[in-house]
């Protein structure tokens, strides 16, 4: 877990100027970690990142990742809308999509992205609609199950996700006689883990497939997407990912498969989201109201409509009662928010420092699925997104909304 980037008096002269709550990323530390990604992975000399715009679609994030040599991983119209404004084009765009429109068909072609199709029978729909690109990855689903320290953490089978491995042997083989002249081929497993081990095993299977693919279409795909997260440390005695370790156990693999079967080079790209944006973002909220019945309730100026991930995913975010981060932990609450909905809590039984009203608590590790995930129930608007520049100066990023904007698209 991160260390906080700006004392108490730093963040309340930023709250004079942004009142709470808030998202805050800090640009210095994002852009040290896509430099130590790239470095970590610089023995493959096509490696190329393209940051999963689903994690956090802020543009003024999307243009640091540009101006760091990223490409933009996109699912959506909006989101290859958003790439488009942020000029990325052709082969910096990724476009892995599912249950695709003619319409996210025919943006991503003009827009010259590596279209990723999650499903081959979407090959005729493609070319009908859009026509087929000299470039396409397809998106392969190998029908196992994936285990970590022997437990089942994602059944394929039961998967939407990816087409089998005899569908993309027969579409590889139309795509080619349709005139596409370089493949790739994507695979998600990385489940979020942090473990090198978990990749080698995970990586060496995909890399058979791939010579597999090989031997049965003559194919040599040009680019291999390792997809799926990698891991963060959202407890405060985790480590974080080593990225040199997990890139030199893919390096094994890669040896072990691709080097030895004769396929060497294939270029590698990942579609990374929490790890390159999560540790570097926090959100910031003030206490409101203390609320003793059976429990003690404490009660902040933000609702999890605006922070949904605890409400979602049960994960645990670290709490700093700011001006307070030494004292004793020796007071136990549940944080809420507003929202008429009992699940409404940041953190259950919580052991905090004393907690007074005014106080400013900062969640750690808020720069990944978060916002992205917030909503509007019961009315409740969401809040302001911040950057803390390289030079230390704090900017706004995207404005708080009010209720003209949560009345706006309503007509009557």
């Amino acid at each position: 877990m991160n260390k906080i980037p700006f004392s108490y008096d730093e963040l309340k002269n930023i709250i004079s100027k942004f009142p709470t709550p808030f998202y805050i990323y800090d640009e210095k530390a994002i852009r040290k970690n896509v430099r130590n990604l790239k470095k970590a992975f610089s023995w493959n000399k096509g490696y190329h990142e393209y940051f999963s715009v689903k994690t956090n679609p802020n543009p003024s994030l999307l243009k640091i990742f540009k101006e760091e040599g990223c490409g933009v991983d996109c699912a959506s119209l909006a989101e290859l809308m958003l790439a488009d404004l942020c000029k990325f084009s052709n082969e910096d765009i990724m476009f892995t999509s599912n249950v695709t429109t003619s319409e996210e068909y025919k943006l991503a072609k003009n827009l010259g992205a590596v279209i990723n199709l999650d499903d081959t029978s979407h090959i005729d729909f493609l070319n009908n609609c859009a026509g087929i690109p000299e470039t396409i990855c397809c998106r392969v689903n190998l029908g196992e199950s994936i285990k970590y320290q022997d437990k089942v953490i994602l059944n394929l089978k039961d998967s939407k996700f990816g087409s089998t491995k005899e569908q993309i042997y027969e579409g590889f083989k139309s795509l080619q006689k349709l005139g596409v002249k370089h493949f790739g081929i994507h695979y998600q497993f990385g489940c979020h883990k942090k473990d090198p081990k978990y990749f080698e095993i995970n990586t060496h299977k995909f890399f058979e497939y791939v010579v597999e693919l090989y031997k049965n279409t003559g194919i040599k795909v040009d680019f291999i997407n390792l997809a799926g997260g990698l891991g963060i440390p959202f407890l405060e005695e985790d480590s974080p990912a080593d990225i040199e370790e997990i890139s030199y156990s893919i390096k094994k693999s890669y040896d072990e498969t691709i080097v030895r079967a004769g396929l060497d080079p294939i270029s590698l790209v990942t579609e990374l989201g929490i790890y390159m944006t999560g540790p570097y973002g926090y959100f910031v909220s003030s206490v409101l109201h203390i609320k003793n019945t059976y429990k003690t309730f404490i009660g902040l100026d933000a609702s999890t409509n605006s922070f949904m991930s605890p409400l979602r995913y049960n994960n645990y975010y670290h709490i700093s009662v700011m001006g307070k981060e030494n004292n004793e932990c020796n007071h136990i609450y549940d944080l809420t928010g507003a929202l008429c909905e009992d699940r409404d809590r940041f953190a259950t039984d919580r052991p905090l420092p004393y907690i007074e009203k005014g106080d400013i608590l900062v969640f750690h590790d808020t720069g990944a699925y978060n916002y992205s995930h917030s909503h509007n129930f019961n009315g409740k608007l969401r809040p302001a997104e911040l950057l803390l520049c390289t030079n230390g100066s704090v900017k706004m990023i995207r404005r708080s909304e009010t209720p003209d904007d949560y009345f706006s698209t309503l007509r009557f």
